[in-house]
């Protein structure tokens, strides 16, 4: 089961930004070294006026990037939409998701931003730290900081600087599109989250995984749900 009473979530906004403060400490840099089978994905969607979200994870192999499974949720929460505790809005739908996976990944990378955020705990590194896994922020656009633009060949970046500290950075993903912003989550440091965002990379400007992760949510929205998983005898069976 998920540690979804790791702390309260329904918190004031006040409340909220300290538990960030506290659990923010929790947060590990370090290199990731660790062999990687499978990789997951995570979205997460909704309507600012709304507050029915939807919740993808896709797992995949790794190196190769096959899905090998897909889950996805709806449900209602009443945190409000408030920049910078969006953890707080989103976090319990991905656990939820989490809980339904019958294949669990060594790393995550999410659409969401990990450090590179105003008290350095966005999605990635949250549910990273309660979940206890390897995460990756890799977010479309910037939430904080400043960057130069970095070359325009795939694999190219720069660093993402917000008070003087590097939080990130802007990484070519495919020649001559916008950068995508990479950022520590937990249990990696910026060059390892780079390294495997690249590696998720396959000829899009988003990652594979959370290419995925970003349709099925879309299908969700649309009514039409395609998660599964591949059983051992690499069976497809749907839900």
């Amino acid at each position: 089961m998920i540690p979804s009473n790791y702390h309260p979530w329904d918190v004031s906004p006040g409340e909220a930004k300290s538990i960030q403060d506290r659990l923010r400490l929790k947060v590990v840099v370090s290199p990731f070294t660790s062999e990687i089978n499978y990789v997951a994905g995570a979205d997460v969607s909704f309507d600012k006026g709304s507050n029915l979200v939807y919740a993808a994870i896709v797992i995949m192999t790794f190196p190769d990037l096959n899905v090998v499974e897909r889950r996805g949720l709806s449900e209602r929460v009443d945190f409000p939409y408030i920049p910078g505790l969006l953890a707080f809005r989103e976090g319990l739908p991905v656990l939820h998701t989490w809980d339904k996976l019958q294949i669990k990944p060594q790393v995550i990378l999410f659409d969401a931003q990990g450090y590179a955020h105003p008290r350095r705990f966005g999605l990635a590194s949250h549910l990273g730290v309660i979940l206890d896994i390897p995460s990756i922020g890799c977010a479309k656009s910037v939430l904080v900081g400043k960057y130069d633009e970095p070359g325009e060949k795939a694999g190219e970046y720069t660093e993402l600087i917000d008070k003087g500290e590097v939080v990130g950075a802007a990484v070519r993903s495919k020649d001559n599109v916008s950068p995508i912003f990479i950022s520590i989550g937990h249990k990696v440091d910026l060059n390892s989250a780079i390294e495997i965002s690249l590696a998720c990379t396959r000829g899009y400007r988003i990652p594979e995984p959370t290419r995925q992760a970003h349709l099925e949510v879309n299908s969700l929205r649309r009514g039409k749900p395609i998660s599964f998983f591949k059983s051992s005898e690499d069976q497809l069976i749907m839900f």
